[in-house]
């Protein structure tokens, strides 16, 4: 809250004045806080996320730790590819899998449609009970994945450094592409929707791999579908987060797509990615995690280049340029919480 009993986070998200930058950080209720260590060993990843119970003791976990200005809902990206009916598993150490993965035409054809209510629901249960707990102290954000991001994840089965078989589709099978982006897009907006239809205050559409593509391609076969997502959640009346990685050098055609806030990873400075998308473009980023090992007077230069950077514009969402990585010491993540609140633009 800021001292007029407002959302910092919210305004800032609507490129309004604030007491002070709004700080939030991307995975910041996971493996490097004790509290969650200690839950992952009594239960798998995937029964936290569907027990509404379990992911909002998790979303609460680091919010009076760090002091951070909004709480993110404890879920995953991939939930929605279930009941499309790829399936999904979690592997120790090998993260995500999908057992049928999305090769062929009939493979998209055979992709079922979802009703998020019925099939993802526990998200909204646990978005409810999570409101409960922090309503006028923090609001909170939902999300997903982009359409490129997931439709990736489908296609490759699970991660990839290379994304060739991704991209062998949509060069080899451009009707094939299209059609699974159009189901992946339907499916997105419906569950985003039922997530503000809970309490999501705010969303955010992670993009995580759509920086291995070059300009033209992701504005040939990837900017309309994701377009198609923001514009189908303007009538939800919440402030939308377009975040990707590896998108400098094509940040005007992410603009393009949609968002009220755009969210960048750290390899470009926060300056020069508003020369490129608006100056009065609200923003949010862009700390790289690894910092928050180095030393405390390195994390302090390295926060408060990104503020100067900022030069006290308004809409100015701190945060990394991606999630808190796993061994992370919490009181480097608290510390550059109180950095950035207590910093002052001269």
């Amino acid at each position: 809250m800021d001292k007029n009993g407002e959302y910092r986070f919210l305004k800032a998200c609507r490129g309004e004045p604030v007491d002070c930058t709004p700080v939030w950080f991307m995975r910041q209720a996971g493996r490097y806080m004790k509290e969650y260590r200690d839950l992952k060993a009594k239960y798998s990843f995937l029964e936290m996320c569907r027990t509404p119970e379990l992911a909002t003791e998790v979303t609460l976990q680091p919010l009076d730790v760090l002091g951070v200005d909004a709480a993110i809902i404890f879920a995953d990206i991939l939930l929605p590819l279930e009941p499309m009916g790829t399936g999904l598993e979690f592997t120790a150490g090998d993260g995500p899998s999908i057992p049928r993965p999305v090769r062929t035409r009939k493979d998209v054809d055979n992709l079922r449609p979802v009703n998020s209510e019925e099939q993802l629901g526990y998200v909204g249960d646990a978005i409810k009970l999570v409101r409960k707990e922090i309503a006028g102290k923090l609001p909170l954000i939902g999300f997903s994945g982009a359409p490129f991001t997931l439709s990736s994840y489908m296609v490759e089965g699970g991660k990839s450094k290379e994304f060739t078989t991704t991209k062998l589709m949509m060069y080899q099978e451009p009707e094939t592409w299209n059609r699974l982006m159009d189901k992946v897009v339907d499916v997105l907006v419906d569950y985003l929707k039922m997530q503000v239809k809970a309490g999501a205050q705010a969303l955010q559409i992670f993009d995580s791999w759509v920086g291995c593509l070059n300009p033209g391609d992701y504005e040939r076969y990837i900017l309309p579908h994701t377009k198609r997502v923001f514009d189908g959640l303007k009538e939800c009346g919440v402030p939308v987060i377009n975040f990707s990685t590896g998108t400098s050098t094509m940040l005007p055609l992410v603009r393009q797509s949609g968002g009220d806030v755009m969210g960048f990873d750290w390899r470009i400075h926060l300056d020069d990615a508003r020369k490129q998308i608006g100056l009065d473009t609200p923003v949010q980023g862009n700390l790289d995690p690894n910092i928050l090992f180095a030393p405390i007077p390195v994390i302090r230069e390295k926060v408060l280049d990104i503020l100067k950077r900022a030069e006290g514009r308004p809409g100015h969402i701190f945060n990394l340029g991606h999630g808190i990585l796993q061994h992370t010491p919490v009181d480097h993540v608290k510390a550059v919480v109180d950095m950035v609140h207590e910093y002052q633009h001269g």
